[in-house]
């Protein structure tokens, strides 16, 4: 049950992700920042990109995937289509990761020390799941302030 709902909010945000970038009217929107806004749109959607990878594609599906963090926050005037494209390629990652697992595999200890203290697999995807939605909440108020 929980592995269902948890495709189904990763698909919708993700899917949701998507609509907000081609919402940008100008690439250059995504990466504008200001005194009061650290960071741009497209470096939040290459930390969600740098995450969902990390997190479930790397230690659960066992991709190849490596992480540089500092690039994510650091990379500018990365073009839409390719923000879109790595989108369809985490999602489809995630689907796979998440078809990939059993109930039972949600009640195992997650393979990573994330917040210095262990916990179920199934806790650390419920918690991917809600720093998607907020970074997403991000990026749609980013948009609208910055158009």
């Amino acid at each position: 049950m929980l592995i269902e709902t948890l495709k189904a909010l990763f698909n919708r945000d993700l899917n949701k992700l998507k609509e907000e970038i081609i919402l940008y009217q100008t690439e250059s929107q995504l990466w504008v920042t200001d005194k009061n806004i650290s960071n741009s749109a497209g470096n939040l959607c290459l930390h969600l990109l740098g995450n969902l990878n990390t997190y479930i594609g790397a230690t659960l599906g066992k991709t190849d995937y490596v992480r540089n963090r500092p690039l994510e926050f650091s990379e500018k005037d990365v073009p839409k289509d390719q923000l879109i494209n790595k989108i369809n390629d985490i999602i489809l990652v995630i689907n796979t990761v998440l078809d990939s697992l059993s109930e039972a595999d949600l009640n195992k200890t997650y393979p990573q020390i994330v917040f210095e203290k262990e916990m179920t697999t199934g806790f650390f995807l419920v918690h991917l799941s809600t720093h998607l939605a907020y970074h997403l909440g991000q990026i749609n108020y980013h948009r609208r302030l910055i158009q």
